[in-house]
């Protein structure tokens, strides 16, 4: 038989209707024993898989969710989608994960696959400060859950972290540490996580004698890092601190750094945010300021399918803000330098 076998040629081989198959498959209480393990039995012989896009037109249900991320080369994101996956799974729900590498354009074309597969729902972390992918999935009837991002107005479900108080809790340590000349390496980036964690620095230096010194990147990765080391180096006077909006910048100032024979943390003190797996093992363990990633995805994946389950109707929309940690480790403990 050439192709894939369909439901008719399982019933052909059994002797059976299409409708007594269907009953097998998905109602198999309504068959009689006998009858389920002959129908059964053909439908190992002949590999029959049931087509889940036909269920999807009968029912108007989906058992696949959407995950969008903005990054999925920073393991961040990685972990995010681990706690998501292991989630839905519980529930009884696939996940398909896409990445719309921080591109408008990427985000609205993956959002409109999404909605052309008919997923259940989609969780996002959108690209742009405004959510336009959210007002997308709005208007398109999609439930979702924001993921590392509020929903201010948008009366929708979101998983986040305090970022203000992140980046308030980088920035005070290095205040604690004896630095005043500290910059911020992610400067005026137009996501708000990195806004916000600004914020936060400005704020835990507010009143102080110190100063935060912007150093814009392209990107959020290590090779944005090295060139926004290169940038700090020819800065006069050089910070003696260096606040990074992730981890991967970190470690490509880190690699900038030592490029240049400095010492860290004696000549530059460097302190990133996510805390990733590569955080403590790098060459001089960084500082960073943790974010439960995995339970972000975890909890967002519950709130979805909690809204699109049997019980939905009594869902109610929450908003859950996780709290940072700061993990100190060897790029900061030494004292800075004179003056």
């Amino acid at each position: 038989m050439g192709g894939a076998a369909s439901i008719k040629d399982v019933a052909r081989a059994a002797g059976v209707s299409v409708g007594t198959v269907s009953n097998v498959i998905n109602r198999p209480e309504r068959v009689g024993e006998e009858t389920r393990a002959r129908v059964r039995a053909a439908i190992d012989r002949l590999g029959y898989v049931r087509s889940e896009s036909a269920r999807q037109l009968r029912s108007g249900s989906s058992r696949i969710i959407g995950l969008l991320v903005l990054d999925l080369g920073n393991p961040f994101f990685v972990s995010v989608a681990r706690g998501a996956e292991r989630a839905a799974r519980a529930a009884g729900l696939g996940v398909m994960v896409c990445n719309s590498a921080q591109r408008l354009a990427d985000e609205a074309d993956y959002l409109a696959l999404f909605a052309q597969q008919r997923v259940r729902g989609v969780l996002l972390t959108p690209a742009d400060a405004e959510g336009s992918g959210a007002a997308a999935l709005r208007r398109g009837g999609v439930p979702f859950v924001l993921v590392d991002r509020l929903a201010p107005g948008l009366d929708a479900c979101s998983v986040s972290v305090d970022d203000v108080g992140g980046g308030a809790l980088a920035a005070g340590h290095l205040l604690a540490s004896g630095h005043r000349r500290i910059a911020f390496a992610g400067g005026r980036h137009r996501l708000q996580q990195v806004a916000d964690r600004r914020s936060g620095a400005l704020r835990a230096l507010a009143g102080r004698d110190a100063v935060l010194l912007d150093l814009e990147v392209d990107g959020l990765d290590v090779a944005a890092g090295r060139d926004a080391g290169a940038r700090l180096l020819g800065m006069l006077p050089r910070p003696t601190a260096v606040f990074c909006a992730n981890d991967l910048l970190a470690l490509g100032m880190l690699q900038a750094a030592f490029a240049a024979g400095l010492r860290v943390p004696e000549d530059l003190a460097i302190v990133g945010y996510d805390d990733i797996e590569f955080a403590a093992a790098a060459a001089v363990p960084l500082t960073s300021v943790r974010q439960p990633a995995e339970a972000m995805g975890r909890t967002a994946a519950e709130m979805l399918a909690e809204e699109t389950g049997p019980g939905g109707a009594a869902h109610r929309h929450r908003q859950v803000v996780f709290e940072p940690e700061l993990v100190v480790r060897r790029s900061t403990l030494a004292a800075p330098p004179p003056g």
